[in-house]
């Protein structure tokens, strides 16, 4: 089941499984958002909850007890909740259960609200710890833009300007070794080679978004004020690029496997609802 929102200039499909993003087209019939072609990588937009990246050995413990969650959580996996939609807006929701409880035991509720507002799709995440105690968890998005051109014909601009430095992936967990991008005017040139080793990890950055350009022009820009940290990230010879906002990532091989020490992580008091959002800016 899908639910699709618009207005006059955009419209936009959101699978009610996972909450997911599918599509975002223009009036036009452009469409921004990645097919989700399973010969490169069958998804599209997933919500990444209530971890972002990969667990040393897949696991963590918390309160003596030993638990399992595979990569990126169980938030893209699950069905969502319609909680509400107007012609330009659509709230998700899903809550902790049984299941969930017995691989992340925290009481939570999780809302994805889309809003259209001119050439803007804005993503709101809410989080509410409905438990007794601290509830630790991290949140990001995952969203794939379609580049039919040459890859080689794309770029992307960082707001400001900044030392682009990355953090090097090694068996999905981020590892003491980083990188610098080679910047021209705050601008990156996009090639197969810069993904070689996996996504671009920036744990913090100065900008607060980031434009897409196709043969020098601006075509779309992600607004992610607020967010800490950032990945970046495509696979070989696909047309797609994914540029992901994050509260938290990959464990590094130091972490001690305690959640509430886990690097990045965000800790909400019993009863506290976490707000944050990020937009794409169609230009």
């Amino acid at each position: 089941m899908t639910t699709i929102i618009k207005n006059s200039i955009l419209t936009a499909e959101i699978k009610n499984f996972g909450a997911e993003l599918i599509s975002l087209k223009t009036n036009q019939n452009r469409e921004y958002i990645w097919e989700g072609n399973p010969d490169f990588w069958g998804k599209h937009s997933p919500i990444l909850f209530p971890i972002v990246g990969t667990l040393k050995n897949n696991s963590f413990h918390h309160n003596g007890m030993e638990y399992h969650l595979s990569r990126h959580g169980f938030a893209r996996d699950m069905e969502f909740e319609l909680l509400e939609a107007t012609e330009n807006s659509a709230v998700f929701s899903i809550q902790s259960s049984e299941k969930t409880l017995k691989v992340y035991p925290f009481e939570f509720e999780l809302q994805i609200i889309y809003t259209l507002n001119e050439n803007n799709l804005s993503i709101a995440y809410k989080v509410i710890n409905n438990g007794k105690s601290q509830m630790p968890f991290s949140i990001g998005a995952h969203p794939a833009f379609a580049l039919p051109n040459q890859f080689e014909n794309y770029s992307i601009a960082f707001e400001k300007e900044e030392p682009l430095e990355y953090y090097l992936l090694e068996n999905d967990l981020i590892s003491n070794k980083t990188k610098k991008l080679e910047v021209h005017d705050k601008k990156i040139p996009l090639t197969y080679e810069l993904f070689e080793n996996d996504a671009l990890i920036f744990k913090t950055l100065q900008s607060n978004s980031l434009t897409i350009l196709e043969n020098e022009n601006p075509i779309l820009k992600v607004n992610f004020e607020n967010f800490p940290s950032l990945g970046i990230w495509t696979k070989m010879n696909a047309p797609f690029l994914c540029i992901e906002p994050w509260f938290g990532y990959s464990d590094t091989n130091e972490n001690s496997g305690n959640l509430l020490e886990k690097e990045g992580i965000q800790i909400l008091e019993a009863n506290e609802i976490f707000n944050s959002k990020f937009s794409i800016e169609i230009l």
